[in-house]
């Protein structure tokens, strides 16, 4: 995992194109060192993951923003699959939920994000998503350092 003085490599799983590019801009502006990956469905996120196929020359995540409403092979599917790998099951994951009930649905099915975090709308929600994104990123981080 990336300490706090290294980039963090963050795959977005999107299908929503422009939520992409808002979500690309977003973390752009905010400088923070990060490197995001945006992919638009669940067996793309866990070639990525796994770094097979198309990706094997990417770097594994550090964190996981995971859209649970995906084609084909679903975010739940996904979340699974990583939760049940045990080398897979350390990568931090944050679901994008559109609702509370889309939280209960998600969590309904026992499957345990690390966190879940509301999807923002308008763009002026990105910046709050962002610095939610960075302050959960810290909190690993330092929880992560004072177990060293």
């Amino acid at each position: 995992m990336a300490s706090d003085d290294d980039q963090i490599d963050i795959l977005l799983i999107e299908p929503n194109a422009a939520d992409t590019r808002l979500f690309t801009e977003q973390f752009k502006d905010a400088k923070l060192t990060n490197n995001l990956h945006a992919v638009s469905d669940g067996e793309a996120a866990l070639e990525f993951v796994r770094q097979r196929g198309d990706y094997s020359e990417t770097p594994r995540p550090d964190l996981v923003l995971l859209e649970p409403n995906l084609p084909g092979k679903s975010g739940r599917d996904v979340l699974s699959e990583l939760n049940g790998d045990p080398e897979l099951s350390e990568i931090p994951v944050v679901v994008l939920t559109s609702s509370d009930a889309e939280e209960e649905i998600v969590k309904s099915h026992g499957l345990d994000a690390d966190h879940f975090i509301r999807k923002p709308v308008e763009t002026e929600e990105f910046i709050d998503f962002v610095r939610t994104i960075e302050d959960f990123w810290l909190a690993i981080v330092q929880k992560s350092a004072a177990g060293d």
